[in-house]
């Protein structure tokens, strides 16, 4: 009884914290977003500080570690990964401290600390990353460690295989992404393709297919576009139009290309995905996830675990954010690049009868450098139907090099840089008519 009610309260907690739509004031929402709301309204006087001293320990701590090299921090792994980066990463960390301390004092041009640049960033976009990640990361281990995933890996094995080419454990690896970031399912795939439980194709499809962006990033990419309040109809939306992209991705170019054997380092060469004996689909899944439930022991591990998610969140992406998003917002206020790029799009969204086509076409690749630009840079649009499929769109896209296309590149996934880019704008097209029916129908 003891090890059903472990797996069993953990988990339903982090079903109600995470999934759980409820309603408020504004409308319908999830659990973990009121409690953001919350503490961004609390401390919304201090909230600009508090991130730039938390970019700019980032930076001193791995400036150290730098000069360090490879053993820094080795006494604790956690901070060793966490500060030890190549000298590329090093300098954006560097240069996110340098804006952060510009803008918050008001220092040096304009462009850096002006309303529409570095005070949108500073002064809203990373309140928002500050508040739902200190509840996200804190509670994500509900999820993750108490036999959830095991439960729905196992119940989706006949599900993958006919629908998306894929073996069912693969599911697993999208839910580790779903429900906590897509860096997560990239670290999966990249670990299960090396012992040689995918071949070259699955890995491809599985990392730029399945690694979605989580409900926490969503939940602030639609909180940014200031339509928190349609978070049910959002999500929903996503995925729908990640489920239709996910049917065709893997049945053309580039990724039916590769090649359906295993890597040269395998040991294992597949797996079984067979039910033992005495056991159905739904009873195996279940005496997985007690396995996995009766390991969880302490207290003091969940919430050490949780901490950690909340330091690797705040200090793995609010530099990021910080440093591509506001060079990518100064060039965007100040350079005539972005229309460019985004003007072959006019003619197809004003076809879609999409209101302020020439603006929303700005976003539509802007992306492919950071997931947040597009709803950043859209905020500011009248209609919010347009602001609605923005989010959804840079959401659906899942390609950013900020952070998944960036480690897929550095992991031994099979994909390469031009094939990352030929995914993002295949996955644009496919889904932007589908968003934008959708939204039609909800406004």
């Amino acid at each position: 009884m003891k090890d059903h009610l472990k797996f069993i309260i953990p988990s339903l907690l982090g079903i109600f914290l995470f999934m759980t739509p409820i309603s408020t004031g504004d409308g319908m929402t999830i659990p973990i977003a009121v409690l953001a709301g919350w503490v961004q309204t609390a401390l919304s006087g201090q909230l600009s500080a508090i991130m730039m001293l938390i970019i700019v320990l980032t930076a001193i701590m791995t400036v150290i570690a730098k000069i360090k090299g490879s053993e820094a921090f080795s006494a604790t792994p956690f901070f060793h990964e966490l500060f030890y980066k190549s000298t590329f990463w090093t300098v954006t960390r560097v240069v996110a401290a340098v804006f952060a301390v510009m803008v918050l004092f008001g220092i040096g041009p304009e462009a850096v600390h002006g309303e529409n640049t570095g005070q949108m960033l500073l002064g809203d976009l990373l309140h928002v990353l500050f508040a739902v990640f200190l509840f996200a990361g804190l509670f994500l281990p509900l999820l993750m460690n108490y036999g959830l995933l095991e439960l729905f890996g196992t119940l989706m094995t006949k599900v993958m295989r006919p629908l998306f080419k894929l073996p069912g454990r693969s599911s697993i690896d999208s839910l580790a992404s779903w429900v906590g970031d897509g860096t997560i399912g990239v670290l999966l795939t990249s670990k299960q393709y090396e012992e040689g439980y995918y071949t070259k194709r699955e890995a491809a499809v599985i990392g730029t297919t399945f690694s979605l962006v989580s409900i926490t990033f969503t939940l602030v990419v639609i909180s940014e576009v200031g339509l928190g309040h349609m978070f049910v109809p959002f999500y929903l939306t996503v995925l729908a139009a990640g489920f239709i992209a996910a049917l065709i991705m893997p049945r053309i170019p580039p990724l039916s290309r590769k090649a359906d054997t295993y890597t040269g380092e395998s040991t294992t060469g597949g797996i079984d995905e067979d039910i033992p004996e005495g056991y159905n689909v739904f009873t195996f899944g279940y005496k997985k996830a007690l396995d996995r439930a009766r390991n969880e022991k302490s207290v003091y591990k969940f919430f050490k675990e949780g901490g950690q998610n909340i330091l690797d969140m705040w200090m793995g992406v609010a530099p990021i954010v910080m440093a591509f998003g506001l060079i990518a917002l100064i060039i965007a206020e100040f350079t005539p690049v972005f229309s460019w790029l985004g003007a072959p799009f006019i003619p197809l969204l004003e076809l879609m009868q999409v209101p302020y086509a020439e603006a929303a076409s700005e976003t539509m690749l802007i992306g492919f450098a950071d997931m947040f630009l597009p709803s950043v840079i859209g905020a500011t649009i009248d209609a919010e139907i347009t602001r609605f499929i923005i989010a959804a769109l840079s959401v659906t896209q899942l390609i950013y090099m900020s952070e998944v296309g960036g480690l897929l590149l550095g992991s031994k996934v099979p994909v390469s840089m031009v094939d990352l880019f030929v995914i993002f704008l295949l996955r644009t097209i496919i889904t932007l008519p589908i968003i934008t029916l959708i939204a039609h129908l909800i406004f």
